[in-house]
């Protein structure tokens, strides 16, 4: 069997680089959005939920048709960098407009302009991020390398995350005692932090399309051939469905993301409503991120070898379960020992449980990634097709279907509780804010225990993925290579 082609640090680190403008459209969109439009702009709850909700579901639909069309284009520039760079200026433009409403709008007039430029960004980052990670799957040929590679993509991720996170609490969104606390009620801070991130995103795709060209005489091309046809994509899905270990991994990953819509949209208001935290309190988060980043990075391919990818990922989120819910349950059982807010021990808790979380999930996320670039081999061994910008794009619907769903039911649940607009921090009544843990810890998390039973199910070990790939290698070098059964050990 040929020795496979090896990444250089430079080509891996430029595939990781791409990673921050996700990292940075993501974050302002899960921290701010629901936030700043409902309390700041002051569209109802539930409508800013149901706008966000709608642009992450009609999102959602393009993301096969995106995968499909991926997995078919063909240019001297390869199949997937021509994408990358066709989205970088819409993504830039419509991120802007979005975090830049005209005044004075009606709920109605919000909730359409929230809606259209929602639409315009996530459908725009959809035709950069379908390609991107298919294109890992494709660089990436080795078992490990592929952890290493997807280690290095969560690695950058984890500390754009970090550093937009420590630019929108520590820098961009101060409290100012009296007038903005917190800081995220201040509107006027939501015009320059959108520019920059733009120019960032922008930045990372073209960072990304540089650092990787040089790989693209040696990606793997498929045998399939001619123009897409819509129904044919259905089929398509079907197919990879069938494969028992990207259902584990589907089913995994899409109970995960509901909990991620629910506590998206519940998140800033957590920290700065149910533990009484200030902005610049939060801001310590982003130090928790430079700090435990590094190490999950370190971790990753290690515990790929000692645990294989399936543990890989059920460790950590097991972890992140009861990091999260114990603090959060002892708070609302009223625990007589547990510190009240204003505690300087209350931000160490939060800190503590913030920590394992900044550990889990690049793991988690790496890992899984990983997990479906062996799916591709195992379904190219299966069909004779590789198909990785259908997977990673059917795994992007699942993602954002429901934490479409999980937004839009996180807005209907904060107007149900009746949670107030540009509420100051220590005004919000203790019934609200009671309710408001309730479902972003223990009622949520039940949907993360079922995630779990789902990743057992997953069946490639390094062993089965050495298989197959000793059968793809054959058959590529000649007639006499065979397949191999897919039972898994």
């Amino acid at each position: 069997m040929a020795e496979p082609r090896k990444l250089s640090v430079r080509t891996m680190a430029s595939f990781g680089i791409g990673e921050a403008a996700g990292a940075f459209m993501g974050t302002a969109w899960s921290v701010l959005l629901l936030f700043y439009y409902q309390q700041v702009v002051g569209v109802e709850a539930w409508l800013v939920g149901l706008a966000i909700g709608i642009s992450v579901a009609l999102d959602a639909v393009t993301d096969p048709l995106i995968g499909a069309w991926s997995d078919r284009i063909r240019t001297r520039w390869g199949r997937r960098h021509p994408m990358l760079l066709a989205a970088a200026l819409p993504l830039a433009i419509s991120f802007v407009l979005l975090f830049n409403p005209p005044r004075g709008m009606s709920d109605v007039e919000g909730f359409l302009w929230l809606t259209t430029f929602g639409v315009l960004v996530r459908a725009s980052f959809t035709f950069y991020n379908i390609p991107h990670l298919a294109l890992g799957a494709e660089m990436a040929h080795d078992y490990y390398q592929r952890s290493t590679l997807f280690a290095y993509s969560a690695f950058a991720y984890a500390m754009s995350v970090a550093v937009c996170y420590g630019l929108i609490t520590g820098y961009y969104f101060p409290t100012v005692e009296g007038l903005y606390d917190p800081g995220f009620l201040n509107p006027h801070s939501y015009r320059t932090m959108s520019l920059t991130f733009a120019v960032v995103m922008v930045a990372a795709i073209l960072l990304c399309v540089a650092g990787t060209r040089k790989e693209i005489p040696y990606l793997r091309d498929t045998q399939e051939r001619g123009q897409m046809r819509f129904w044919t994509l259905f089929t398509e899905i079907w197919e990879v469905l069938k494969n028992a270990s990207f259902r584990a991994v589907f089913f995994g990953l899409l109970l995960g993301s509901l909990v991620g819509g629910v506590e998206s949209a519940f998140s800033p208001f957590m920290g700065v409503h149910f533990w009484g935290l200030r902005t610049e309190d939060l801001f310590y988060l982003a130090f928790v991120g430079l700090v435990s980043f590094p190490v999950a990075f370190v971790l990753i391919p290690v515990l790929t070898r000692l645990l294989d990818k399936r543990m890989s990922v059920m460790l950590p989120l097991a972890s992140w379960i009861t990091a999260v819910n114990v603090p959060i349950c002892l708070r609302l059982a009223d625990v007589p020992w547990f510190p009240e807010n204003g505690s300087p021990w209350v931000l160490a808790i939060f800190i503590a449980a913030s920590t394992v979380g900044a550990l889990s999930a690049p793991i988690i996320g790496a890992s899984a990634n990983s997990m479906l670039a062996d799916v591709a081999d195992e379904h190219e061994l299966d069909t004779g097709i590789r198909r990785e910008g259908v997977l990673y794009s059917v795994r992007a619907f699942s993602q954002k279907a429901t934490q479409a769903f999980g937004t839009v039911f996180g807005g209907i649940l904060l107007s149900a509780i009746d949670f107030p607009t540009y509420a100051t921090r220590g005004e919000v009544p203790a019934e609200t804010v009671w309710n408001l843990g309730l479902i972003a810890g223990p009622a949520t998390s039940i949907f993360s225990l079922l995630a779990l039973g789902f990743y057992l199910r997953y069946r490639i070990n390094h062993r089965r993925h050495a298989e197959i790939v000793a059968a793809l290698e054959a058959r590529r070098e000649g007639p006499t290579g065979s397949g191999l059964a897919r039972d898994a050990s």
